[in-house]
């Protein structure tokens, strides 16, 4: 059933919506076995708690460096800090999988003639290492980091970097994040948003209500009438 009304993009949010991010620590379950769930959780939590916080203090350092902290923090907190560890969840971080609809469904969108981007906290390196390493290459418009305007996400300066580049007024672009809040702060922000719901969040006690929630990119199409 179609929900969304003339849209005429699509950008996604990267981390957890294109690419899964417990890949770097199911990686190296040879060096940490079952922690690598725990790993991956406060790795995540920490990740996304210091770039709220970083942009509340307008003290701002980019995405690699914030993954780094938290991922030391992480290491810290759960004794894991075996030599040579650190340097290979860092550099898996930059290898992360694809969800395994994203490929095709991308290709779906770009041949029903929407435009597509991806709005992402990472740094410009990071995003172009996975973006090609996915071999997702050739089919974004755009591949927009927070860095080109200093803050992270839910900032509303960071959707309006979508309007910007992509040059489609807000509400005719439908934004994709797995991130409850990260839905929540487009739709507030006035974009036409699905959030796909990955991992069973709870809805969100905060501004914006997304237009429509899915367990997988591959509903996406029906909501936008692509047969």
């Amino acid at each position: 059933m179609t929900t969304l009304k003339g849209a005429k993009a699509c950008v996604f949010d990267a981390y957890g919506t294109l690419f899964d991010f417990a890949s770097a620590a199911r990686s190296c379950r040879d060096e940490i076995g079952d922690d690598f769930e725990k790993l991956t959780v406060l790795w995540r939590d920490k990740q996304l708690q210091y770039t709220w916080l970083r942009a509340a203090q307008e003290r701002h350092a980019d995405f690699w460096q914030v993954t780094g902290d938290a991922l030391d923090f992480a290491l810290e907190t759960l004794a894991l800090q075996k030599a040579g560890l650190r340097d290979r969840l860092m550099s898996l971080y930059l290898a992360l999988d694809a969800f395994p609809e994203a490929p095709a469904l991308l290709g779906r969108l770009k041949a029903a003639g929407l435009g597509l981007a991806i709005l992402s906290n990472g740094t410009p390196r990071m995003l172009q290492a996975v973006v090609e390493n996915a071999r997702l290459d050739g089919l974004f418009d755009a591949v927009l980091s927070v860095e080109d305007v200093g803050i992270y996400k839910p900032s509303r300066k960071v959707y309006q970097l979508a309007v910007d580049r992509l040059g489609v007024p807000k509400e005719k672009i439908c934004f994709l994040s797995s991130n409850a809040w990260d839905a929540y702060a487009a739709s507030a922000f006035g974009m036409q948003v699905v959030w796909c719901n990955r991992y069973g969040q709870r809805p969100e006690r905060l501004p914006g209500n997304p237009d429509d929630e899915i367990r997988s990119l591959d509903a996406l199409p029906a909501l936008l009438g692509i047969a």
